[in-house]
Formats: structure tokens, C-alpha cells, sequence
């Protein structure tokens, strides 16, 4: 399980994964991944469920402000 761990950590420490603020990783199977300020988190944008999740909450906000 270490390995793994550490593995993670490698691919989020590195600069080529991120894009800005922006994390994209499609070989990393973590939906968020810690910010690399260390300050939060953030969506592994290259995972297609992270865009996913940010759609619906557009569409529920969107939808809550029309019945509204």
C-alpha cells in the first residue's frame, strides 16, 4: 500500500501534471487531489467524473435559480 502512496505523491508533485491552478492527470485515479500550495484541494480536471460533477452543480444551481 506505501508504494502506491508514494506514487501519488510523485505524480502530484510534479510540475508537468499541473496547469496553472489546474491538475491534469489521467494516470492518477484520484478525483481530488491535495492543491499543490498545500492549502485545499482541487478536481483532477483530467478525469472525466471531475467535469462531470462540475456540470451538475452548474445545472442544480441553474435549475434552483429558475425555480426560484
Amino acid at each position: 500500500m506505501k508504494p502506491r502512496k508514494e506514487l501519488m505523491e510523485t505524480m502530484h508533485k510534479d510540475p508537468s501534471n499541473w496547469r496553472g491552478l489546474f491538475y491534469f492527470n489521467r494516470k492518477d485515479p484520484r478525483l481530488t487531489v491535495p492543491k499543490i500550495n498545500g492549502l485545499g484541494w482541487t478536481f483532477n480536471f483530467a478525469s472525466i467524473y471531475s467535469w462531470l460533477i462540475i456540470v451538475a452543480i452548474i445545472l442544480i444551481l441553474l435549475g434552483a435559480q429558475f425555480l426560484l
